[in-house]
C-alpha cells in the first residue's frame, strides 16, 4: 500500500516514516500543501496522512481541492489538540479520520490498517481465497493454516492482487501502489516479486496467472483447479517465469 505523507514538522514525518515502513508501507513525503495537491493531482496513492497546519497551501484547501477532484482516497487528518473547529471543518470536507497531536504510533497505526481496509472496499479484517487467508490487521498470510514468510514487499504485492481478485492488474499498477518516489523499479524487479510470491502460494492451488506484455491476476479459486496435477496446471497458463539471474533493482524491505 502507497501512503502520502503531507507533514511540515520534519522530526514527526521522520518518525512516522520509519514506523510505517517497518509495517511494510510505500510512504511518499511532502512538506507543504502546494506539493501534496501536485502529487494528489498527478498520482495515485491508498491513503493520504494531512497535517493541516501545511505552508503554501493549508492542509483543508488540499482536502477540499482532493474532494472537488471527485475523489474516495482515504484521508486521515493530523491537528492541534486544541483545533476542534479545524477538526470539524476537515470532517465535514471529507476526512475519513482524525488525530489530535500527540499521538501513540500504534494507535496511528491501527487507524491506517482500517482506512486501507476501507480504501479497499471494506468488509472482514480476514480474507480468504482457497486456502490462503490473509489477516489485514496483523498483515500476515496463511497456506492451510500455515504461515507464509513473506517480505514486505511480497505481502504488499499480495495485498494488490486480493483486492483486485480476477482482475489484471499491470506492472505500472504494481509499481504504483508498491513503490516510493525515487525507486528505479524494472520490469524484471516485478517478475521476480511476482516469481517468489507465486512459489510460496501455488502449493496450495491459489495461481497468479500471467498475461503477456499485459500484466498479473489472482484467478479466482477453483478447487478442480486445485486437484489437477501441477503439470496440467502449467500447460493450461503459460508464465513468464524469470530467469535465475534476474534481480530486483530495490531491496525488498
Amino acid at each position: 500500500m502507497r501512503i502520502l505523507l503531507a507533514e511540515d514538522d520534519s522530526v514527526l514525518a521522520d518518525g512516522l516514516t520509519r514506523s510505517l515502513r517497518q509495517s511494510g508501507y510505500a510512504i511518499d513525503y511532502v512538506k507543504n500543501g502546494q506539493d501534496a495537491d501536485t502529487a494528489l493531482s498527478t498520482q495515485e496513492f491508498d491513503l493520504l496522512i494531512l497535517d493541516l497546519g501545511l505552508p503554501k497551501m493549508s492542509g483543508l484547501e488540499v482536502l477540499r481541492r482532493l474532494r472537488a477532484r471527485a475523489s474516495l482516497l482515504p484521508v486521515l487528518i493530523l491537528t492541534a489538540a486544541d483545533s476542534v473547529e479545524q477538526r470539524v471543518e476537515g470532517l465535514d470536507l471529507g476526512a475519513d479520520d482524525y488525530m489530535a497531536k500527540p499521538f501513540a504510533l500504534s494507535e496511528l497505526e491501527a487507524r491506517v490498517r482500517a482506512l486501507t481496509r476501507r480504501g479497499a472496499g471494506g468488509g472482514p479484517t480476514v480474507v480468504r481465497h482457497g486456502p490462503l487467508v490473509y489477516d489485514q490487521v496483523g498483515r500476515s498470510a496463511y497456506i492451510n493454516d500455515q504461515m507464509l514468510d513473506l517480505s514486505a514487499r511480497e505481502l504488499g504485492l499480495l495485498e494488490v492482487l486480493l483486492a483486485r481478485t480476477g482482475r489484471l492488474v499491470s506492472k505500472e499498477q504494481l509499481v504504483d501502489h508498491l513503490c516510493e518516489w525515487g525507486e528505479e523499479v524494472s520490469n524484471n524487479a516485478i517478475e521476480v516479486y511476482v516469481h517468489r510470491l507465486r512459489k510460496k502460494i501455488e502449493v496450495g492451488g491459489v495461481r497468479i496467472a500471467t498475461v503477456r506484455g499485459l500484466g498479473y491476476c489472482l484467478e479466482k479459486f477453483s478447487e478442480a483447479a486445485a486437484a489437477a496435477p501441477s503439470a496440467e496446471r502449467a500447460a493450461a497458463t503459460p508464465t513468464a517465469t524469470p530467469t535465475a539471474t534476474a534481480t530486483a533493482t530495490v531491496a525488498d524491505r
